[in-house]
């Protein structure tokens, strides 16, 4: 394993040592995740909770655009089996994260069911969260309804807070009958809130939701890296403006520290790294933080699959230190040291130069995948949206010239061979 310089530190202790430090809450953050974590691999019971701790401090609320409604400015992203995981929709209501974002898709419906599981339960909590699901591959009123209806019965709910066209990246799928369908949600009350979500070209879709007096919230990719996008940041202005309610997603930006390695490998990694350990936060904390600064942005939904990230991520947003010009360079170092290994989500550019079966998107959702196996750990969900691209087309990936594609990728990413990469590991 590698260390850090003399002092032999390695980022399992540095995680440990400094996350609770950060915010100035050790003795409280470290005492609430002890009684949280006494059985860290349980299975919640069936059984509902009949004790409540009392002494959580809440994350700080703020408004989501025109909405309206106060939410927590750390929101649950839950891309992974909260049937499994039920502890950790309850630690998040210790701290005041009652948004709870989710997906027809996600972890193959058993995120929802996990939710709905808690619900049954649990159901005077229904009224105090803010549940947020999307509807993936919905590209019609009817379509819509039924993935919606799905997402009700897996949940135990008749409505939601917030229904999101999933994945967004072409607006023109932004239709008058997509449009129609969130009138009439609203009007029966089965969605209180519409939007959409975007990983790919971004900027597009942000500047024609700013347009869209329907649309009432947008969670966009944004972090360290895409800030520094001129065109992101004048499509995000747009919807500021317009009184959009904005969600920040994949806020981490991709440090090329996966949490499930231990190891500092890269001098850009460690120079980070030793930076934010003097400040007394971890990198991702940083990150979050970072985001979370712009004032734009009402929330950051972040994955939080066991409670020691949750309570870290938590200590971040209570954390009161601003970051320093100094900070924020490093982090813009650190993008510009390591950009060959991240896509923007820049997917057009990657459309016009590659064959039409990898379109649209195709290429940039791979490199994405590869980033859930090789960056997050989270290897079987990268197998299993892997796995959802045609045969026809996967079979194809290792024949296919992506020269044209490399030279014209603003990152210069070596594409052939992280996609070769993709099909080695996913595949």
């Amino acid at each position: 394993m590698d260390n850090i310089d003399n002092n032999k530190v390695t980022r399992r202790r540095f995680m440990s040592d400094t996350a609770f430090v950060a915010a100035g809450l050790g003795s409280v953050l470290a005492g609430c995740r002890a009684r949280e974590e006494e059985e860290p691999n349980a299975v919640e019971s069936d059984a509902p909770k009949t004790t409540q701790v009392k002494d959580y401090p809440h994350v700080p609320r703020t408004k989501l655009g025109k909405t309206g409604i106060d939410v927590p400015v750390l929101s649950l992203g839950t891309m992974f089996n909260l049937v499994d995981s039920q502890i950790i929709l309850r630690s998040t209501l210790n701290y005041g994260v009652n948004y709870w974002d989710t997906a027809n898709v996600y972890a193959g419906g058993n995120s929802e069911l996990g939710i709905g599981k808690y619900l049954s339960n649990n159901p005077e909590v229904r009224k105090d969260l803010f549940i947020v699901t999307k509807a993936k591959g919905a590209f019609t009123k009817e379509a819509m309804e039924e993935k919606l209806q799905l997402s009700f019965d897996r949940m135990k709910t008749n409505y939601v807070d917030l229904h999101y066209f999933h994945d967004l990246q072409d607006p023109a799928l932004l239709t008058d009958e997509i449009r129609g369908y969130a009138e009439d949600a609203k009007k029966r009350g089965l969605i209180r809130f519409f939007g959409f979500t975007t990983h790919k070209n971004m900027a597009k879709c942000l500047a024609a939701g700013a347009k869209l007096d329907w649309i009432d919230v947008i969670m966009t990719a944004y972090n360290f890296r895409l800030m520094q996008d001129a065109e992101l940041q004048d499509a995000i202005d747009a919807c500021h403006q317009a009184n959009i309610g904005l969600i920040a997603m994949k806020t981490t930006g991709k440090t090329t520290i996966p949490r499930f390695k231990q190891a500092i490998e890269t001098e850009a990694d460690k120079k980070l790294v030793e930076h934010f350990i003097q400040r007394g936060f971890t990198p991702e904390q940083a990150c979050i933080k970072l985001v979370l600064e712009d004032k734009r942005f009402s929330s950051a939904c972040v994955q939080m699959d066991s409670v020691a990230v949750l309570t870290q991520n938590v200590a971040a947003v209570l954390d009161k230190t601003k970051l320093t010009p100094v900070d924020r360079d490093v982090l813009k170092e650190y993008a510009e040291a390591t950009c060959s290994g991240y896509c923007p989500g820049c997917a057009d550019i990657c459309d016009a130069a590659l064959p039409d079966a990898l379109r649209p998107g195709r290429v940039s959702d791979i490199m994405r995948y590869l980033m859930y196996y090789n960056s997050y750990g989270d290897r079987d969900k990268a197998r299993e949206l892997f796995a959802q691209i045609p045969g026809n087309v996967r079979n194809r990936l290792l024949s296919l010239d992506y020269r044209l594609a490399e030279a014209r990728c603003p990152q210069h990413l070596p594409i052939g061979r992280l996609v070769a990469e993709a099909v080695s590991k996913l595949a």
